[in-house]
């Protein structure tokens, strides 16, 4: 089992930043990747952004040059740094942990999630 807990979360304005981290905690080893994922009630959870353990790093095209994800490895942390935030950015993030394949570095997620945390853009 792995418990992912996130913070940072909250209420922003159209063009204002945040920055989000999660800790990974239980059977680290079951992992070697990390990410964010956002849902909008109504819709499905979409990938935000990934990263391996080699720091191969993908980025939803909406995101794109606005938001930064890292990983901490030795700590089980991830972090998302998120500029330029806009309304449509408005969603619970949530951090999960999955299984990056090492030939193709497709992200395949895990089902490991933490409760996830709110972002607001709203002016």
């Amino acid at each position: 089992q792995v418990q992912l807990m996130e913070s940072g979360g909250g209420l922003v304005q159209p063009g204002g930043s945040l920055r989000l981290s999660c800790s990974a905690s239980g059977n680290i080893f079951e992992f070697n990747a990390m990410g964010w994922y956002r849902q909008v009630p109504g819709k499905e959870r979409e990938s935000v952004a990934t990263v391996s353990n080699r720091d191969y790093i993908n980025y939803a095209d909406s995101v794109k040059g606005r938001f930064t994800i890292s990983r901490d490895n030795a700590k089980n942390t991830v972090s998302l740094q998120m500029n330029s935030l806009k309304p449509e950015d408005t969603a619970v993030y949530y951090c999960n942990v999955g299984f990056s394949d090492p030939d193709t570095d497709t992200y395949y997620e895990m089902d490991y999630w933490g409760k996830g945390t709110l972002v607001a853009v709203t002016s």
